[in-house]
């Protein structure tokens, strides 16, 4: 009789210290059946394939009935919903590269691991231009109905978790650590909005700590949950650049938007398309490389609330308004309304669900 399930057993596995991809991987070619306890017999040929001693050991003395029943108890205390190879709810794109990772850790709703997904990544530290673009098509992705994948880093990735939440659509946040620890610190707002919207994944246990030799990692995934890989801003050595390799790898699409031969941060995303990826000045040079995948349907999205009609001053001031967005002292040159009046207009057009305030005290039409 088996003492527990094989996808709980699986997650309890993974959980040893020492028990990484390769380990389990050497256990299912040795016939390692995670649904019982081991026999010593078996733990033999373990060693054969390669299992290391030491490794072993702690499968021993680990590997309980009471021990599959902690780290189940443990993952449902913390919200955190473990889905594994062995799962239909595994997301289909990243069952298909040659080492797909065991197991996926998971913060928010599973589903949105389902969906076609788009990655959009670039520096920490994008210039305004590099914000103002991820913003842009980050947002016409979501409205698209695809889901927004990025690594929840400060810079292009915050940007395009922020545009894809605010289009009111889909977005993944995949981490370079526990799927319980928020990195970067300062993105905690977000982390809890993206679990609350989205998801946040991760493919190493809970509570462990960010490290250098996990970021590259969390890049594989990034582009592995991704039909193609969006680059905005990168510099010549920039980690979002071995995310677009990956992708390459990968046999998916890579796209680089243009940027000043003068800017730094627009060396890495210009080499890759003097290398061959697509160059992206608009939305629609995404479409026309991804028509061949099977459309999702586009999120509802939150208009002006009903009863809202707008009065004379209200229109003229939204008129000036487009998808460019607009600073305060923008719009008081190209309108006759008094600084004070200005502001209660744009107030009133928020209200009325029309206008949308970004960060730098900018405005843009919904």
């Amino acid at each position: 009789m088996r003492a527990w399930d094989e996808r709980e057993g699986l997650v309890a596995m993974h959980q040893i210290r020492g028990v990484g991809w390769g380990t389990l991987d050497k256990l299912r070619q040795a016939g390692w059946d995670p649904g019982r306890p081991p026999e010593e017999k078996e733990m033999k040929t373990w060693r054969k394939a390669g299992v290391s001693s030491a490794t072993i050991g702690r499968i021993r003395e680990k590997w309980t009935p009471r021990w599959v029943e902690r780290v189940s108890r443990e993952l449902e205390k913390r919200e955190i919903r473990a889905v594994t190879l062995l799962d239909g709810e595994y997301p289909p794109l990243l069952g298909q590269l040659p080492q797909p990772p065991w197991v996926l850790y998971v913060r928010g709703d599973v589903s949105h691991l389902q969906g076609p997904g788009l990655a959009v990544v670039g520096t920490r530290k994008p210039t305004s231009y590099g914000k103002r673009v991820t913003r842009q098509l980050a947002g016409n992705i979501a409205d698209r109905g695809w889901t927004v994948v990025s690594g929840l880093a400060a810079g292009v990735d915050g940007e395009a978790h922020r545009a894809a939440l605010e289009a009111g659509g889909r977005t993944v946040a995949v981490l370079g650590c526990g799927v319980d620890v928020v990195y970067p610190r300062h993105h905690r707002d977000l982390y809890k909005e993206v679990v609350r919207k989205g998801a946040v994944i991760s493919e190493v246990p809970p509570g462990t700590e960010p490290r250098p030799g996990l970021f590259p990692r969390r890049n594989r995934i990034i582009s592995g949950l991704s039909w193609g890989t969006l680059v905005v801003e990168a510099a010549e050595k920039s980690g979002s650049l071995i995310t677009a390799h990956h992708s390459l790898e990968q046999g998916r699409e890579v796209f680089a938007v243009p940027g000043p031969v003068t800017s730094a941060w627009s060396r890495g995303t210009n080499r890759l398309i003097q290398e061959g990826a697509k160059c992206v000045i608009d939305a629609d040079d995404l479409w026309m490389e991804l028509n061949h995948v099977p459309q999702p349907e586009a999120p509802l999205r939150e208009g002006p609330l009903p009863g809202t009609e707008l009065q004379p001053q209200e229109q003229a001031l939204l008129d000036l308004l487009g998808e460019e967005p607009l600073t305060v002292d923008s719009l008081a040159d190209r309108s006759d309304l008094p600084l004070g009046e200005l502001h209660r207009q744009l107030l009133q057009l928020q209200v009325k669900g029309w206008v949308r305030q970004l960060p730098g005290a900018q405005f843009v039409k919904k």
